[in-house]
C-alpha cells in the first residue's frame, strides 16, 4: 500500500512537472512565434515603404535635366526604349519614366487602403526593374573593359541594385495579394 502510495505521489509530481514544462515550452514558443511575426511585419513593411520613397524620389528626378544626360546611354541601347526616344525624344521618355515611377510607387503605398492596386503596383514595379536589369545586358558602358573578368562600372553598378528592388517588389505583391485574400 505505501509502495503504491509513494507511486501515484511520484507519478502526479511527475505529470505536474511535465505539464508546468510543457506551459513554458508552449509559451515560449508562443512569445518566440510573436516576435517573429512583429519582426516580420516591420520588415514588410520597411521594405514596402523603402520601396515606395525609392520610386517616389528615382521618379521626382527624371524631371531634371541632369538625369535625362544620365539615363540616356540606358534607355539609348535598350531596344525595347530606343524606339520611344526617337519618336518623342529623350526628355518626353525620361518623364514618362518618371511619372510611371511615381505612380508605382504610390500605387505601392495605398496596400492598407487598396491592397488590390498595391499588388498591382508592386507587379508592375517587378516588371519594370526586370527591364532596367536588362540593360546589364544591352548597354556597353555598364561593363569595364579589362584583361581577364569582366567588371561592372558605375552604371553597372547602378544597375545592378534593382535586383533587390526586384525582390522587394515580389514580397510586397505577395503581401498585398494575401491582405487582399482576406478582405
Amino acid at each position: 500500500m505505501v509502495k503504491h502510495d509513494l507511486m501515484l505521489s511520484v507519478g502526479r509530481r511527475f505529470e505536474s512537472y511535465t505539464e508546468r514544462y510543457n506551459r513554458r515550452v508552449r509559451q515560449d514558443f508562443m512569445k518566440m512565434h510573436r516576435i517573429g511575426k512583429i519582426v516580420h511585419n516591420v520588415g514588410i513593411s520597411t521594405v514596402r515603404y523603402g520601396l515606395v520613397v525609392n520610386l517616389l524620389e528615382i521618379g521626382r528626378i527624371k524631371f531634371e535635366d541632369y538625369e535625362v544626360e544620365n539615363i540616356r546611354p540606358l534607355v539609348t541601347s535598350s531596344p525595347p526604349l530606343s524606339w520611344l526616344i526617337a519618336r518623342l525624344g529623350e526628355k518626353k521618355v525620361a518623364r514618362l519614366i518618371g511619372v510611371t515611377e511615381i505612380v508605382l510607387g504610390s500605387l505601392i503605398g495605398a496596400k492598407p487602403i487598396a491592397p488590390r492596386a498595391s499588388a498591382l503596383g508592386s507587379l508592375a514595379a517587378a516588371g519594370m526593374f526586370a527591364t532596367t536589369l536588362s540593360f546589364l545586358a544591352t548597354t556597353p558602358e555598364a561593363w569595364q573593359e579589362t584583361r581577364g573578368e569582366p567588371k561592372l562600372s558605375l552604371a553597372g553598378q547602378f544597375l545592378v541594385k534593382d535586383v533587390v528592388l526586384l525582390g522587394a517588389s515580389l514580397l510586397t505583391a505577395a503581401d498585398a495579394l494575401q491582405a487582399a485574400e482576406c478582405r
